[in-house]
């Protein structure tokens, strides 16, 4: 289903986490439960997959993982305030050991001058404190930017779990 470049990097991060006995939680907009349906798809997934949330929308974001409305009314959803919040508030209501969050504009249109399509920020988190973005400028049309948010996500857990 995904390329293969997508597949080995998710078949890694569950081997990685299965023999590091460690538990993962996904926390997505712009992705739209991609980075979950990569690791899914990989046998075995369900030792490491703890759960998923798919928060499209700002209340989403908000019900689902408490987000806070001032940091949405005061950056915007595609912010490194709010993606790390994602990550916070998905570990926070889950039993796993680390977290991944993606918010971004995949296009075609929402862009603009400031946050151009393309722009993806992704939030990780570890139980004990540990948050920190990324922020990735993507090319390419809706499918691109949304697959490159995946793999981007997806190596980038795999260099916070190796550390």
């Amino acid at each position: 289903m995904f390329a293969p470049d997508i597949h080995d990097l998710a078949r890694k991060l569950v081997e990685h986490c299965a023999a590091r006995r460690t538990s993962l939680v996904t926390a997505e907009s712009c992705t739209g439960g991609l980075i979950a349906g990569a690791l899914t798809e990989i046998p075995g997934a369900s030792e490491i997959f703890e759960r998923g949330f798919v928060t499209y929308g700002n209340e989403a974001k908000t019900e689902m993982l408490h987000v806070q409305t001032a940091l949405l009314e005061r950056f915007g959803a595609v912010s490194p305030e709010v993606v790390e919040a994602m990550a916070e508030g998905a570990l926070a209501h889950s039993k796993a050991d680390y977290a991944v969050a993606a918010t971004g504009i995949a296009g075609p249109g929402g862009g603009t001058a400031a946050k151009p399509v393309g722009l993806v920020y992704i939030g990780l988190a570890k139980r004990g404190g540990l948050v920190f973005h990324y922020k990735c400028m993507f090319k390419g049309d809706r499918d691109n930017v949304r697959a490159q948010a995946v793999e981007e996500a997806l190596k980038l857990l795999l260099t916070l779990i190796d550390d």
